[in-house]
């Protein structure tokens, strides 16, 4: 739990670096929540549904699509500039800038390349970011 919590913790620190298990922990932490909070406002009706599979002729068995509330919009703020932070520190591990999350911008390609720089592990020993955070730091 403590490093699905950790990016809270280093809110807006964009300097440094953060390991794989830091990153994919808040990326579950985020999933598990914004999961929770659809189902807290498909039970109380806030939001906005659409039956746009139905309503248009499509019948693709998907039935409502869901887009978010009050509640939904709340935590995607607050969490907004944490999940930019540790993903630029992620990028940092990799001896990369965080411009690199620019990628995002350019549908399936760039955004499949800026998940797998996500996914490899970072340089190992000190980079121009910072010391490494898997090893201990020295005595």
């Amino acid at each position: 739990m403590d490093w699905m919590l950790l990016p809270l913790k280093r809110y807006a620190e964009f300097s440094g670096r953060s390991r794989p298990r830091e990153y994919w922990m808040y990326v579950l932490f985020l999933f598990l929540c914004m999961t929770g909070l659809t189902i807290v406002e498909r039970m109380f009706g806030l939001g906005i549904s659409h039956e746009w599979a139905y309503r248009n002729g499509w019948n693709l068995g998907a039935g409502a699509s869901h887009q978010g509330g009050p509640l939904i919009g709340l935590f995607a703020l607050g969490t907004f500039i944490p999940s930019l932070a540790v993903a630029v520190r992620r990028l940092h591990d990799s001896n990369r800038s965080g411009w690199w999350l620019l990628l995002a911008f350019f549908p399936v390609i760039g955004t499949l390349w800026l998940f797998i720089l996500m996914i490899i592990g970072g340089t190992r020993g000190p980079n121009c970011f910072g010391p490494d955070p898997v090893e201990p730091p020295p005595l």
